[in-house]
């Protein structure tokens, strides 16, 4: 058999090209100081021995954490100016609701930063590697809060995971924050990997796992079977919904929050939520919109078990902290009492609450971080008897605090709950505003057994009283935190109008 011989080619090999993403830095300034900052503090405290000490990385940390949300101020500007864009091709997007949750995300880190900076130097372990740890979980709150596509939303959940999961577990000379970390991280794990495979199953259905262009396509096309779409809605929930404990996606949430440094649970209870509820938005209200019947009976059951769930089962706790952790997922329902409305003011209720739960976490464990005394495992109701006379200042700001959970008047929390029962009932949701009426009157029987104790009640004088902390730096904390839950109780006005402002918005380029 012969064959025909093609002659040698003589024209040159041509060049592969590269294409590249095209970046606009300054929208992502706050994302790069986060972990820029974080970088440094590591490299100078590992160069400079004298530096190692916790209160330089407390301050460090504060600092960045205030550097970040000051660059979010001329970014506003230019938002407002110029509307909301993208970069990274249209992967991470740039609208008020990402510069308002990275915003939260920095206030929450500083004010953390400022209650553990003695508790690490009491408790003797840690050190720069916690605060750079925090850094990072926030950036990758950041990330969470302004992913325009599904792979970057998950890539920001795993930083933010990650990091969370080895500060649970930092405590290592306490069995009980081992354990806290193993559970939280393979739980975690099982989490992830119900978000991812459903990412994928929205793949399968959509053909595209920018947001932008699935929100185009399911509102251009009627899908004759959207099996495959439904079962990725599902799977995502249970993935978000692990994160913002959920009921009942909730198992893992006593015991973290009793096991981990307490520290570490204000971050957790207000950073991880907060990103959590910003992913939940962004993908079931901005991109799902369409599908909107779908979705929300789904939100509204979620609300309805964790709104009764959390507030019934924290009324029963004999722990502070498990207390606690049973009235976060109470407020967890209340948020997703927003999301379900799928309106303006559902959204903008809900942005509300993040922040103004934020706060007051965070504000809450730095109390609880200095009750718990030395070892941290003061932390049940007999050991908060009479603390009232001993620490009066801080009982009282503790006071506060779990007065605006409560949703008392002239407290952030009120005006919190009033517009998330404000915006379910514009949403046609009635019988839903009406079960988180119930909730938070259950959930107040909680805070005043907390402030009974504290005030109302003599200590065991047979026990021997718990050595308290008296760290400055968390004072100063709690006492930004009272003062804000007070302000903004009184004259909710500015805060309410920047979360009216911050609107979700996908942009595919530019």
């Amino acid at each position: 058999m012969m064959f025909a011989q093609v002659p040698p080619t003589t024209d040159p090999p041509v060049p592969t090209e590269f294409s590249t993403p095209d970046v606009d830095a300054w929208l992502i300034l706050p994302l790069l100081v986060l972990i820029g900052g974080a970088v440094l503090l590591l490299m100078v405290a590992s160069l400079v021995k004298s530096l190692q000490d916790g209160r330089f990385a407390a301050y460090a940390t504060t600092a960045i954490a205030a550097s970040a949300a000051i660059c979010v101020i001329p970014l506003w500007a230019r938002l407002n100016a110029d509307g909301a864009s993208s970069t990274f091709n249209g992967a991470v997007g740039f609208d008020g609701f990402s510069l308002f949750i990275t915003v939260m995300i920095c206030i929450s880190v500083a004010l953390t930063a400022l209650v553990a900076a003695q508790y690490l130097i009491d408790e003797g372990f840690g050190g720069v590697e916690f605060y750079v740890l925090m850094l990072l979980s926030a950036a990758g709150g950041v990330v969470m809060a302004s992913a325009n596509d599904l792979i970057v939303l998950f890539l920001g959940l795993e930083v933010l995971s990650i990091a969370v999961y080895v500060l649970v577990a930092s405590q290592l000379r306490r069995f009980a924050s081992t354990e806290a970390g193993l559970k939280y991280f393979l739980l975690g794990a099982f989490s992830s990997a119900f978000l991812l495979y459903g990412i994928a199953l929205v793949y399968g259905a959509t053909g595209s796992t920018n947001m932008s262009t699935i929100k185009d396509f399911l509102a251009g096309n009627l899908l004759t079977n959207n099996a495959l779409l439904l079962a990725g809605f599902a799977l995502m929930l249970v993935g978000l919904g692990f994160k913002v404990a959920a009921v009942p996606f909730h198992a893992w949430t006593p015991d973290v929050y009793e096991g981990a440094p307490s520290p570490v649970v204000g971050f957790m209870a207000s950073v991880v939520k907060a990103a959590g509820f910003a992913a939940l938005i962004r993908v079931f209200v901005v991109t799902f919109s369409t599908y909107a019947s779908d979705w929300q009976p789904a939100i509204y059951a979620l609300a309805v078990l964790s709104l009764l769930g959390g507030s019934i089962a924290a009324v029963v706790q004999t722990n502070v902290k498990r207390m606690l952790a049973y009235s976060s997922i109470s407020h967890a329902g209340f948020i997703l009492v927003g999301v379900q409305a799928a309106t303006d003011d559902g959204v903008r209720a809900a942005l509300f609450y993040v922040a103004a739960y934020s706060v007051m976490i965070v504000g809450t464990f730095g109390v609880v971080t200095v009750f718990g005394g030395e070892g941290d495992h003061a932390h049940s109701l007999d050991d908060y008897r009479g603390l009232g006379r001993r620490r009066p200042a801080l009982a009282f700001a503790l006071t506060i605090l779990l007065l605006s959970q409560a949703g008392v008047p002239f407290t952030v929390g009120f005006f919190a709950k009033l517009e998330i029962i404000t915006a379910a009932v514009g949403a046609g949701s009635q019988w839903l505003g009406v079960i988180a009426m119930l909730a938070a009157v259950i959930a107040a029987y909680l805070y005043l057994r907390i402030v009974v104790s504290l005030f109302m009640q003599d200590a065991d004088e047979e026990a021997e009283p718990v050595r308290l902390r008296t760290p400055d730096t968390a004072v100063a904390a709690i006492a930004i935190a009272v003062a804000a839950v007070m302000f903004f109780g009184i004259v909710p006005g500015p805060l309410d109008d920047v979360a009216r402002d911050a609107v979700p918005v996908l942009v595919t380029r530019g």
